[in-house]
């Protein structure tokens, strides 16, 4: 039996959660239904068996707009937890944004491959903010120069 012990918190740290084990999967998933649930480009999926994950703090809500998938998130800050498939009921998938170490977490495969979007490279870069787009103050600038969106100049 592992010892390994991780955790997770939403945003607001309204829900918490220790993890106790080993997980069984970690998988990059580029499935379009994920990607709107999540709110981006791919997301990273962290299986555990039910039994391993234990609330300590508050109580997720639940959605489900897919049968059989019912996602869960922070009431409060909007968080999204995880997921767990009816068809698959000794699994459960935490997004790794809600854990606390995420880079304790190396994915082994990619999921839904031929969802990926077309500008889906991964290359390993490692910069600024500023240095990729010069000038920029808290938030984005465009590689044009302009701010982003919701972003005046200021």
């Amino acid at each position: 039996m592992s010892s390994r012990i991780e955790t997770g918190a939403c945003f607001c740290g309204s829900i918490a959660a220790e993890l106790h084990g080993e997980p069984f999967w970690i998988c990059y998933d580029h499935d379009d239904e994920c990607r709107r649930a999540i709110g981006g480009p791919l997301n990273v999926w962290v299986g555990y068996r039910p039994e391993q994950f234990h609330l300590t703090r508050g109580s997720p809500k639940s959605f489900s707009k897919t049968r059989g998938i019912v996602r869960t998130f922070c009431g409060d800050c909007g968080t999204s937890i995880g997921y767990i498939d009816k068809g698959l009921s000794d699994e459960l998938y935490l997004a790794i944004g809600f854990l606390d170490n995420p880079d304790r977490f190396q994915p082994q495969a990619h999921a839904y491959w031929r969802m990926k979007l077309p500008w889906g490279e991964f290359r390993r870069r490692s910069a600024s903010r500023g240095s990729l787009f010069p000038g920029a103050r808290p938030g984005f600038r465009r590689p044009d120069g302009s701010l982003g969106p919701d972003r005046a100049n200021s």
